[in-house]
């Protein structure tokens, strides 16, 4: 076993109130992939900040190796004082650092260098963050929620990355398909202590439940074995003739431990409230288009969601996403084209921006709306202290201001009130943002038995994949273009059906292909082909048919041979400003190959509407 860089023994932290850390222990040796999981506000963050040095804790010792280089991704990163994103970024950087990582990086994460840090938003201040911790490739990285603001391909690249990095990493996050490709072992924090699982993230649910069975089964052997001692120590023979002081400490001490035994945290609990059921038909869109200072985001979208459909729409950041579910729910206009709600409808809406919280408001003010101390779910009269328990409030929250909160417990307060109101179509904008897994499964479990309708935006593939029962995504996500698509099925579902769709069209190409190569048999002349409408493919049309699929072939015999130059392994290290080329080059190829396999699988479908085939 290779010795340690990074080791934390016995860590001690409070805040005042119960131990925040209780001796708490973390080892990371080189190339290890850890991944730190538990509830929000179990410390993971906090212990993070002191294995970086940014929090000193009250006891426990720290060693760091000398010569270890480490990097940190803070939630809330701060750039001030940084004239660009570049500078900021670079900054970060050691004396034998190569810079061509930065604009690498910053390549693949879509953000400029040249961007002012001040006009930032909070996703791609984070961006910015990111590149600054990576790109010095240190022997250790800490990350805390590097997903939070990403979209779903730059994490598919992030995944990518991390598994590909010499860096040891010890990263939080609430992704589980994230974890699950990323981590080969499991550190769980769990009321103040840490425990180490060898195995990736896939494996820690099992073993968390198998840790939770068997504490419970040493604290019921324990009562029982004091059981036993309180009867001898009332009726034993022993205990009347001569007093047994020893045996009467023992009694004491288990008494104790039984005490003090601090169980597992409780679990979230909670139901949707009922609304009335509402029409059949919840929502219908005709032809609707919509577009921001030239950019189309939605073109000639059609759809029907009927009561019991849960719709989710994935796509990179700034595609259209929240801008077509706002036209759908009609907080949004389209420019042309029309919606239709259907009736009796109760809607609730959960938004990404946190919108609706007051910071200096109370926690039992915005979830009674000030009507006093009781709120009304189900039918049934529920004091505010006791549904906040529900959702892992302590009642002494009742009355601090939201603004104290954590960002996760800000969306769990946001869940318990959406949640209390009568409701038959849900919206969820982001839904799973700063959630802990405990709270996840909560939310899987409602929305999956929402008697109602759902629409929801996610990049968390495991949520999709667990609750919806269609997709809606950019026909081509490399260059949106404002086409939506609608998948049967969870995310995987959807990569699935487009995996085939893509194999269809290559072999389409390679059936062209043959057929162009094949000497040509004389046609009896026809006339051109006309559909009932009169209509026909224009000669440019035609010509596209004809001369896509090579050009399709083309462009794949270049990526093979950008893909065979980059699986050099020293190319990096003897040229990294031409492997950054070679990848900028790269990624420029596959989307022109997407959008030539598209364009020609649109003009085949042209064909044969128009041929009548």
């Amino acid at each position: 076993m290779a010795p340690p860089i990074l080791k934390l023994d016995k860590i001690m932290l409070s805040f005042g109130g119960a131990p925040l850390l209780d001796g708490a222990d973390l080892q990371v040796e080189p190339g290890d992939r850890i991944c730190l999981v538990g509830r929000n506000g179990s410390g993971k963050s906090t212990l993070l900040k002191i294995a970086a040095g940014l929090v000193e804790p009250q006891s426990g010792e720290i060693f760091r190796h000398p010569s270890a280089t480490i990097r940190y991704l803070p939630q809330a990163p701060d750039l001030e004082g940084f004239a660009s994103v570049r500078a900021y970024a670079e900054a970060g950087l050691g004396p034998n650092d190569d810079p061509h990582r930065v604009t690498y990086l910053l390549d693949h994460l879509e953000i400029s260098g040249d961007a002012e840090p001040a006009n930032l938003s909070g996703g791609e201040a984070r961006r910015a963050a990111l590149v600054r911790a990576m790109a010095p490739e240190p022997d250790i990285l800490l990350l805390d929620e590097p997903t939070n603001h990403l979209d779903l391909p730059a994490i598919e690249w992030l995944e990518g990355e991390l598994q590909r990095t010499r860096s040891a990493l010890l990263l939080i996050s609430h992704d589980r398909r994230f974890l699950e490709r990323t981590s080969r072992a499991t550190v769980w924090l769990d009321r103040g202590i840490a425990r180490r699982l060898d195995r990736g993230f896939a494996h820690f649910e099992e073993w968390r439940d198998q840790v939770l069975e068997a504490e419970e089964m040493e604290q019921h052997k324990l009562g029982r074995q004091i059981e036993r001692e309180e009867h001898w120590l009332r009726y034993g023979v022993t205990a009347r003739r001569k007093r047994n002081m020893r045996r009467l400490s023992q009694l004491h001490d288990l008494r104790s431990d039984f005490r003090g035994h601090k169980g597992a945290q409780g679990k979230v609990s909670a139901t949707t409230a009922e609304g009335r059921e509402s029409g059949k038909l919840v929502i219908e869109a005709e032809g609707i288009n919509k577009s921001f200072d030239g950019k189309t985001v939605v073109e000639d979208f059609s759809m029907r969601i009927n009561r019991g459909d849960c719709i989710g729409l994935v796509g990179p950041n700034g595609a259209g996403k929240t801008t077509l579910l706002k036209m759908l729910i009609g907080e949004l206009e389209p420019d042309s084209g029309w919606v239709r709600q259907g009736t009796k409808l109760d809607v609730a809406v959960l938004d990404q921006k946190r919108a609706s919280l007051n910071p200096e408001e109370t926690l039992a003010h915005y979830l009674t709306d000030g009507r006093g101390e009781t709120l009304l779910v189900n039918g049934e009269q529920k004091h505010v202290t006791g549904y906040m328990k529900d959702f892992l409030f302590a009642p002494e929250q009742a009355r601090t201001p939201i603004r104290n909160l954590s960002g996760g417990e800000k969306a769990r307060l946001m869940l318990a009130r959406i949640l209390s109101r009568p409701s038959n179509l849900l919206v969820l904008d982001e839904p799973t943002n700063d959630l802990d897994m405990e709270t996840l499964d909560l939310l899987q479990e409602l929305v999956s038995g929402y008697p109602g309708t759902v629409i929801l935006v996610s990049h968390d593939r495991d949520f999709l994949d667990r609750t919806v029962t269609s997709v809606l995504s950019l026909a081509n996500p490399s260059a949106p273009d404002g086409r939506w698509i609608a998948y049967a099925g969870g995310y995987t579902d959807m990569m699935t059906q487009r995996a085939g769709a893509a194999k269809e069209v290559r072999q389409q190409q390679a059936a062209a292909r043959n057929a162009a190569k094949a000497p040509a048999l004389p046609k009896p002349a026809t006339q051109p082909a006309m559909s009932s409408s009169g209509r026909k493919l224009s000669y440019k049309q035609k010509f596209a048919l004809e001369t896509l699929p090579k050009q399709s072939a083309e462009i794949q015999d270049k990526i093979g041979a950008v893909e065979a130059r980059m699986a050099d392994p020293a190319l990096f290290n003897r040229d990294p400003d031409g492997f950054a080329k070679l990848a900028a080059q790269h990624e420029k190829l596959k989307r022109e190959l997407e959008a030539t396999e598209t364009e020609w699988l649109e003009l085949e479908m042209l064909r044969e509407q128009v041929e009548g085939n």
